[in-house]
């Protein structure tokens, strides 16, 4: 099938189509570069090649050193791998977050709290979701020798938006307090630096700018002890164990050096003014809606938009039936068919109706979108709010594709 004939795919915080580029370096390594790069010879070392210069993109893309880089499977396991870690090496009662965090970082904050006794300190936010600095200026002046880590992330992959990294990073640092973010829906989309930056770790995915699943980085500043979650190897300099996958890195490098030369030429700053372009047409032609968090600093890629009187579901399903694909939050629990916490913590939008359902969903863009598939997705998004408006609770369904 060719990209032509594809659905408009509006749901690119859950994945991204792999470059052909990524493609063709993957199938090359997997048919030609095939042996273990542990191992020694002129093969296992070819192989070896690969990874190292996957690992300088990386650090290209990030501004980083090459010994602080750890390949893993993807975000969540670099998350479980950098909060354990820190756990362990701090031996402190607090671990502070946010309301809005992936549940890579919620569950595994829940589950250290309950194994080690932990006190989960969770931030308030403002209507946007956005953390308050000042609150936790306060906390750290008052509590800072009891805290173990800090875990922010930098852009919320339900809602877009920007947390306050730059003025968190350098309270922590301060106090000497380990930060960690989860930038998964930040690295590949924006510029980042990790060189100026008062933050000390990150974890990230391929797959959520072009590159391939199964493949995740762990980001350690230099210096930091970390002890690792998978044992069986001395791969990684011994921070995690197991063949590495070579494909998957590879084709990782090459994902990293694509987005770097995108932000280069400020394909970004375009994004962002497409992203605000769909909204206006949203808007207008569904003044019964919301832009959820809009007044907050948001990432080009990501406009969660809230119907009055419709469940999220219905309104995914007619999207599905016309052609759209969209979410109603993170892909990981796109299933479990219950409301989002992230919607949830930010609290009651403008256009919600009391008593009634407040369907939210998640339209995400990657950087090959085109402004015409917006617009068209904007007019079917408004024929499929206006026939679920007016169906009776006992209506037909599926919906026709002709909506």
């Amino acid at each position: 099938m060719s990209a032509d004939t594809l659905p408009i795919y509006l749901d690119s915080n859950a994945t991204t189509r792999p470059l052909p580029q990524v493609l063709e370096k993957m199938n090359r390594v997997m048919t030609e570069v095939w042996a273990n790069p542990s191992s020694i010879h002129r093969a296992g070392q070819m192989a070896r090649r690969e990874v190292d210069l996957a690992r300088e993109e990386v650090c290209s893309l990030i501004n980083a050193h090459p010994s602080e880089i750890i390949f893993t499977s993807g975000g969540t396991e670099s998350v479980n791998t950098c909060l354990r870690s820190m756990s362990r090496w701090r031996r402190k009662p607090l671990l502070v977050t946010s309301a809005v965090e992936h549940a890579a970082v919620r569950e595994q904050l829940e589950d250290l709290a309950e194994v080690f006794d932990h006190e989960v300190v969770t931030l308030p936010n403002d209507s946007n979701g956005v953390v308050d600095v000042e609150a936790f200026g306060e906390l750290v002046q008052s509590r800072a020798d009891e805290i173990a880590f800090v875990s922010i992330m930098w852009a919320n992959n339900e809602t877009g938006v920007i947390q306050p990294i730059e003025a968190i990073g350098p309270m922590c640092r301060e106090h000497g307090i380990p930060f960690h973010s989860d930038a998964t829906q930040w690295v590949g989309k924006l510029p980042l630096d990790l060189e100026t930056c008062c933050i000390d770790m990150i974890s990230f995915a391929g797959h959520k700018f072009h590159g391939p699943k199964g493949s995740g980085v762990l980001w350690l500043r230099e210096g930091l002890p970390l002890h690792a979650m998978i044992l069986g190897g001395g791969q990684e300099r011994k921070r995690r164990g197991g063949t590495e996958s070579v494909a998957d890195i590879a084709g990782l490098g090459v994902a990293c050096r694509e987005a770097r030369l995108w932000l280069e030429s400020s394909g970004h700053e375009q994004m962002l003014a497409m992203r605000r372009t769909f909204e206006k047409h949203m808007q207008a032609r569904i003044p019964e809606c919301c832009i959820n968090a809009e007044s907050a600093d948001r990432i080009w890629s990501t406009s969660n938009i809230g119907f009055p009187g419709i469940e999220a579901e219905l309104m995914l399903l007619g999207l599905s039936e016309a052609g759209v694909c969209a979410s109603a939050g993170s892909a990981c629990s796109s299933g479990a068919l219950k409301g989002s916490s992230v919607i949830n913590a930010i609290g009651r939008q403008p256009c919600q109706v009391d008593e009634r359902p407040y369907g939210s969903v998640r339209f995400s863009f990657d950087r090959a979108m085109k402004q015409a598939q917006l617009e068209s997705a904007a007019e079917i998004a408004s024929k499929v709010f206006q026939r679920l408006a007016g169906l009776s609770p006992n209506a037909n369904w599926p919906l026709s594709a002709e909506v």
